[in-house]
């Protein structure tokens, strides 16, 4: 059990399945999210008084967090498009209800909803860019799709900027922006779809289509991120699918207090920059029992010039596709107190993750996963100094850094470097189990490691690495990982 711990979730609560509503949201068919093993339950109820007693904190969200609650209604809006398997007709793509959204949500007192509903003949909503307001809640209904237009036009910054190519990027407007909007909040069972694979309008290509030009021509795409949250405190997600981002599905940038509960992100491996959730120089960030694949990091925690980031929470989570687990690249503002928590990673490029480099690295300290079960996973331990070969005078340090009941299922690359013998990684690994280790496939260098008290069968060797046995050590036992790697929910929008 991590120190300090405040934030308690021990179960899911029964809640979370079917509550009430008093519009049309459907509830009854969201999955549960997935229960503890009991050895870890036992533990941690054990624990309860010694927790709630503790004095802030040294690792995770310092907020009491609890599930989230939908907001009465204050507009009910119907729709007017019908998308079959998430396509629009050429004539409903100018049937744009960007304008009658914007003005609900204008229109709408703090701690209420605009809910988006459909019908057996209708339901699709067709926008560009909309800005929650301080308080309120965008409410999209089960069975109902909020798509993003094709229209690259109506994301510009500048006029031309999106859509295009070039040598600055940052060129496009979110599909969502929370702007100094505390408390605003997207909530239901429905999708909003970014579109990131179909045709632009006037365009030969998709938005995914100019990743992959920006990549092969060392240039900087324009695509729009789904939702930027910025500033805006204690901001929810919950319960809404997430589908097809041009760029990163979600951006949090200088927030304290961000929670994402039951959310699902649903975009192809392939689709390049599609990041899952990013807390960038934020602070009490929790994400819970969320299900994310994608094409690139499932969750990725920043720290870059704007500041920290801090006290964050990663627990009750399923990751398929993407590039895992990540602390990085930019930690040159530094990253601290992380807790990464009963945690399966199924299929993905990489597990447990800290990347960055001299141009933009910092000190990363005071973070734990515990309770972690991978397979499939081609690095399911990447901690490197050297994310690129980028040069400069922000050296990046990763201390503090503990492993505990990890258990790694197939086979992978293991890489624990630190930077060189004055920046050396500092790592506990207890009871953390690789099944079908090889030793051509670990690498370690500038690295003090303390092993056990369990001690597994993770022994890191290499240049400058040194190894510390916990007293009391003991064999260990594998995490029992069975029933663990759950299916993508069903109900979730397809790729």
């Amino acid at each position: 059990m991590p120190r300090g711990m405040q934030v308690l979730f021990l179960e899911p609560p029964e809640s979370y399945a079917v509550r009430p509503h008093q519009g049309t949201l459907a509830s009854a068919d969201s999955p549960k999210p997935p229960s503890r093993p009991d050895r870890r339950l036992r533990s941690a109820l054990a624990l309860t008084a010694l927790i709630l007693a503790a004095a802030p904190l040294l690792a995770q969200d310092t907020r009491q967090v609890i599930e989230p609650h939908i907001p009465p209604t204050c507009a009910l809006l119907d729709a007017h498009l019908s998308a079959p398997n998430g396509r629009l007709s050429p004539s409903a793509e100018q049937n744009i209800d960007t304008a009658r959204i914007q003005a609900a949500l204008d229109a709408c007192t703090a701690g209420h909803a605009v809910e988006l509903r459909g019908s057996s003949q209708a339901n699709a909503f067709l926008a560009g860019p909309l800005q929650l307001r301080p308080g309120v809640t965008l409410l999209v209904d089960a069975g109902v799709t909020l798509l993003a237009s094709r229209d690259p036009r109506l994301y510009d910054l500048t006029p031309g900027s999106c859509g295009i190519v070039d040598g600055h990027g940052h060129g496009c407007k979110p599909l969502i922006l929370a702007d100094r909007a505390p408390g605003s909040a997207i909530m239901g069972d429905g999708v909003i779809d970014g579109r990131g694979g179909d045709t632009l309008l006037g365009q030969n290509q998709s938005w995914w289509d100019l990743a992959h030009v920006a990549k092969i021509t060392n240039r900087y795409q324009n695509c729009f991120r789904l939702v930027i949250v910025r500033h805006s405190d204690n901001f929810t997600l919950y319960r809404i699918t997430l589908h097809n981002s041009p760029n990163f599905h979600v951006s949090v940038e200088q927030t304290d207090g961000f929670t994402a509960w039951g959310v699902k992100i649903d975009t192809p491996r392939t689709a390049r920059n599609t990041d899952g959730i990013d807390p960038s120089s934020s602070t009490n960030v929790s994400i819970l029992y969320s299900w994310i694949r994608d094409g690139d990091d499932n969750v990725a925690i920043k720290a870059g010039s704007n500041g920290p980031s801090t006290h964050i929470t990663v627990a009750h989570d399923h990751f398929y596709s993407g590039h895992g687990m990540s602390i990085g690249s930019e930690t040159n503002g530094g990253v601290s107190a992380v807790r990464v928590d009963d945690l399966t990673i199924d299929g993905a490029d990489n597990g447990i993750r800290i990347k960055s480099d001299p141009s933009r690295g910092g000190l990363v300290r005071d973070v734990s996963y515990d309770d972690i079960c991978m397979r499939d996973v081609k690095n399911p331990i990447l901690l490197t100094p050297a994310y690129s070969a980028a040069t400069g005078n922000l050296l990046p340090q990763y201390r503090d850094i503990t492993l505990r009941d990890v258990h790694i299922l197939t086979p992978g690359r293991i890489t624990i470097d630190g930077l060189d013998d004055n920046h050396k990684i500092t790592l506990t690994l207890d009871n953390v189990f690789a099944d079908s280790l090889q030793p051509a496939s670990l690498h370690a260098a500038f690295a003090d490691i303390t092993v056990g008290p369990n001690a597994g069968n993770l022994i890191p060797f290499g240049q400058d690495v040194h190894v510390t046995r916990a007293p009391g050590s003991h064999p260990g036992t594998p995490l029992d990982c069975g029933g663990r790697f759950a299916p993508f929910p069903s109900d979730a929008a397809k790729p």
